[in-house]
């Protein structure tokens, strides 16, 4: 029987039910994607060696190229510390069901995405949770950390930048971060997925490989390259660790889709690399302006920590509901979707991404305005 009851998990729980067939879906957390059309002309992928490709079973760990480049990411890393894995999740998955032991307690931040930490709880774990600081550009509670940490904590837990709020962390917080791993020897596990898709400047958010020697780095094909069909993602750390992983991979996918393995194989070779990661950025900085100057209509019920990569912003709101009830009136009065802050642990938030055509960004604006615009008469009556 099970020692814990069961914890679904809340935002993909939410968009399964929603997310299929609305007009207006501002609920992704990536770029809008790309069709197949335009990968293949982006990366000048030749078509009738594509067409040549056998649909067999690949190799497990991943097609050896693919570990290659990835592993030339990460300075130092052995393509055989680098496994390719179905999309992030997967990663996050096989790490929960790798490191942690009966009695082990990991630090997860909030709001963050909760896949990890609900795959923890699932099995069992104490998940120690530690606010980011809103009122300080979201940033890391560093007495908090320090109070959580003990000598069962395994595992310390990051997305940076982070989803929902588009933080990266400062180098204080990294700091803070490594401290408090090495401290008790615990793993970081770094979900980097949004790292290329920074809204000014065009140097990557620097990894946490190489900061201290108990890392494990996961990102995939889906934010920074707009590409989350593919379904493919990595997963890098000491070739010990990675082959332990390998073992429970096979239970759980065997492998990756060899289609999606010579995507991304063509994907992640420069120029084309350099061109999807430009392609996001553009969408995201014309995105965030758009979202901005939409959100003015209605002065003091909007405010945004404005995020410094990703296409989401983690909106605050000042109306007199919550943000369940919110979302919902949003879908089924304007065709709109967006994700409450309760999905994150956090009220009078939504989570909203708009890295979208610009046309259908302030359509569907408009709509979320209009609402608000009912609220407040409601309100005021």
């Amino acid at each position: 029987m099970p020692t814990s009851p069961f914890h679904s998990f809340q935002v993909e729980q939410f968009l399964s039910d929603m997310e299929h067939g609305v007009v207006y879906n501002f609920s992704e957390s990536g770029v809008h994607p790309m069709s197949l059309g335009g990968l293949v002309e982006l990366t000048e992928i030749d078509m009738q060696t594509l067409m040549a490709t056998m649909i067999d079973y690949p190799q497990v760990n991943g097609k050896e190229s693919l570990r290659r480049t990835i592993a030339g990411f990460y300075p130092g890393a052995d393509p055989d510390g680098v496994m390719i894995t179905v999309g992030a999740t997967e990663a996050n998955t096989l790490v929960v069901n790798t490191l942690l032991e009966p009695g082990d307690n990991l630090i997860c931040f909030r709001p963050i995405y909760e896949q990890f930490s609900g795959n923890a709880l699932n099995h069992g774990h104490d998940v120690r949770w530690v606010g980011l600081m809103e009122d300080e550009d979201w940033a890391v509670d560093a007495e908090a950390l320090m109070a959580a940490i003990d000598s069962k904590t395994r595992l310390i837990h990051v997305v940076n930048p982070n989803n929902p709020t588009g933080r990266v962390l400062s180098q204080a917080d990294r700091a803070c971060v490594v401290a408090a791993a090495q401290k008790v020897g615990a793993w970081i596990v770094a979900d980097e997925v949004y790292a290329g898709t920074e809204r000014e400047g065009d140097t990557d958010t620097a990894s946490f490989w190489g900061d201290y020697d108990r890392v494990l780095i996961i990102n995939s094909m889906s934010k920074a390259y707009g590409l989350p069909g593919l379904r493919l993602g990595w997963l890098v750390g000491p070739v010990e660790v990675i082959n332990a992983c390998w073992r429970r991979h096979e239970y759980a996918a065997i492998a990756a889709s060899t289609l999606s393995m010579e995507l991304a194989d063509k994907a992640l070779v420069e120029p084309a690399r350099s061109k999807l990661k430009e392609r996001a950025r553009r969408l995201i900085r014309t995105g965030f302006d758009v979202l901005t100057e939409k959100l003015s209509v209605h002065p003091g019920v909007f405010d945004v920590v404005p995020p410094q990569a990703s296409a989401m912003s983690f909106v605050r709101f000042n109306l007199p509901i919550g943000s369940e009830e919110f979302a919902q009136r949003l879908l089924h009065e304007k065709d709109v979707l967006v994700i409450p802050g309760f999905r994150f642990g956090v009220e009078n938030h939504f989570r909203f991404s708009s890295g979208l055509p610009e046309d259908h960004l302030r359509d569907g604006l408009d709509r979320l305005n209009d609402l608000t615009a009912d609220i407040l008469q409601e309100a005021a009556k």
